[in-house]
């Protein structure tokens, strides 16, 4: 099933029409092309860009999504076999010690890889088989200013998770749970 898009300026949504979409947002499509790959199809090259530049410096972290090939309106990156952090949540009904130690970490990846933008949203941390990691969706990641993560505890309290995320926080980094509070209600 796999297909190299390597040498393509762009790619279209007919040469795409083959591959399964896995996914669909107000910026892009994305389709799996192999067990291990997929391919992001962007709406407008800025946004390709933008994302672009993200997975480049993050090649540095086990929490991106390894970059394979680009070309003016599309990304081919790393395919995670799992579920998100949502469903996790939403099926498990729990956050324990060791998942919030994992949230905690990508977090600070954020910050060593210089991202401006230390939030992101539930659907968007995905946790693969083997229990990692890994974050998609990083338009943003130099051009917002979101050093709390608004947007994951919205997404924990939605799902009843946020008091049990914030007490391993308190217990973990007191310092970071001290922070944070304030901005619970």
């Amino acid at each position: 099933m796999e297909h190299s898009f390597k040498g393509m300026k762009r790619v279209t949504k007919r040469a795409l029409a083959r591959y399964p979409m896995i996914g669909s947002g107000k910026d892009g499509e994305i389709y799996r092309i192999s067990n291990d790959k997929c391919v992001k199809y962007f709406f407008k090259e800025e946004t390709k860009q933008k994302e672009l530049a993200a997975l480049q410096v993050g090649q540095a972290s086990s929490i991106i999504p390894r970059l394979y090939e680009h070309g003016d309106n599309y990304i081919v990156m790393e395919f995670i076999m799992g579920q998100s952090l949502a469903q996790h949540m939403k099926h498990t009904g729990s956050i324990d010690t060791e998942l919030t130690k994992k949230i905690l970490f990508v977090r600070d990846e954020f910050i060593r890889l210089g991202f401006t933008r230390w939030d992101t949203e539930v659907r968007h941390i995905l946790i693969s088989e083997q229990g990692h990691l890994k974050v998609i969706d990083h338009k943003r990641a130099f051009t917002s200013d979101a050093t709390v993560p608004t947007k994951l505890f919205k997404g924990m309290d939605k799902f009843g998770m946020l008091a049990a995320f914030l007490e391993n926080v308190r217990r973990l980094r007191p310092e970071l749970y001290e922070e944070w509070k304030d901005w619970i209600d």
